[in-house]
């Protein structure tokens, strides 16, 4: 951890950028959009990430496409001093139509039921953060994922989930854009 005094950050210059980068790397709501988009719906959380991205969002929040080891990249961008919240956006398969979006909290992942790319399992490191950091899972009921074929594209159905994705996740943060 890099610790600067005030006296130092006021008076050189490049404290005070140190200081700034390490505010932004580790914000109080972070939002990972995980997936691959060669693989048709597995490129959901990234993106709804993107149209985020569009939006104007307050300083204390960072949106980052965290691709297919998502969950992994993303324990690099939390401090449980500073980050509050953690938003995953992802595919899931809970058995709803596809394009349907649900939370769901790490309690609701049953050990091994949540895994990355290389099948890691990710609901076990969730267990460990979440008494620090509160993590939500923005589930997209997939309809097709294409994998290990690349198939570039979002399905009809889970395409049409992603502006209501993007209204939950603005709800979840506490930004009225009034229409997403």
């Amino acid at each position: 951890m890099i610790v600067v005094n005030e006296k130092e950050k006021n008076s050189r210059p490049e404290a005070h950028a140190v200081v700034k980068v390490m505010e932004s790397l580790y914000s109080e709501i972070v939002v990972a959009g995980c997936g691959n988009p060669l693989f048709a719906d597995d490129g959901f959380g990234p993106a709804v990430v993107e149209k985020l991205k569009d939006l104007e969002l307050p300083e204390n929040v960072t949106v980052v496409d965290a691709g297919l080891g998502g969950p992994h990249f993303v324990f690099t961008l939390l401090n449980p001093e500073s980050t509050k919240t953690l938003i995953i956006v992802d595919i899931a398969d809970f058995g709803g139509e596809p394009g349907e979006l649900r939370w769901l909290s790490v309690d609701e992942l049953p050990v091994g039921s949540y895994r990355d790319a290389h099948s890691w399992d990710l609901t076990e490191p969730l267990q460990y953060i979440k008494d620090d950091i509160r993590v939500r899972v923005l589930a997209c009921q997939k309809k097709y994922v294409s994998s290990p074929e690349m198939v570039i594209g979002i399905t009809d159905e889970v395409q049409r989930a992603i502006p209501d994705a993007v209204s939950e996740i603005l709800k979840e943060i506490g930004v009225n854009y009034g229409t997403a």
